[in-house]
């Protein structure tokens, strides 16, 4: 099991072991990470990309906050899991080209060259170890997955698809066209 999955199963069994009640609400890749690519898109007018052909489904953190409303307020969600993805999987190119055409400009993807680089890219001022160890763990283990994990959770839950993230692009464009720092 890779390490952030252990470490957010040690601490569900941790809430489960507590007596509390809970539903647990386990969400892949949130499409507001996209926010990550904003200093290098001010800074060199790029985004750089660290899982290559590995696909993923990204979720609208709004479509999060909805199962955790119906979770929150309908019987029957205590005690289970809910994986979510949204509906469609993209590898991190297409969803720039997702993102250029809603703030309509072309926008370069460049490659991460090494793992450090890519860590740095998600946290610049530097990673305690074990997080740097698992990050890297966890890009090897998406740039592999050329499919992409989706569940329908969202879907049977909420009776409609997930948002898109050419919706939710869309939606924050303006965040995306902000000019470049000089």
């Amino acid at each position: 099991m890779p390490a952030m999955a252990r470490w957010h199963h040690e601490r569900e069994r941790i809430v489960g072991a507590s007596g509390i009640p809970a539903t647990f609400l386990r969400p892949g890749g949130f499409m507001t990470n996209a926010l990550d690519w904003l200093p290098t898109l001010r800074e060199a007018g790029h985004v750089l990309d660290p899982t290559g052909p590995g696909r993923h489904a990204p979720i609208d953190p709004a479509d999060i906050a909805e199962v955790a409303a119906l979770a929150l307020t309908e019987d029957g969600h205590q005690g289970k899991g809910y994986a979510l993805t949204g509906d469609e999987t993209f590898t991190v190119a297409e969803q720039v080209r997702i993102l250029s055409a809603a703030v309509g400009r072309d926008i370069e993807v460049r490659e991460a060259l090494t793992p450090d680089e890519a860590v740095r890219f998600r946290f610049p001022a530097g990673a305690p170890k074990a997080l740097a160890d698992a990050i890297t763990e966890g890009l090897a283990l998406m740039r592999a997955d050329t499919i992409g994990f989706r569940t329908d959770t969202v879907e049977r839950l909420l009776g409609r698809r997930p948002r898109t993230f050419a919706d939710w692009c869309a939606r924050n464009a303006k965040t995306f066209r902000r000019p470049r720092a000089a």
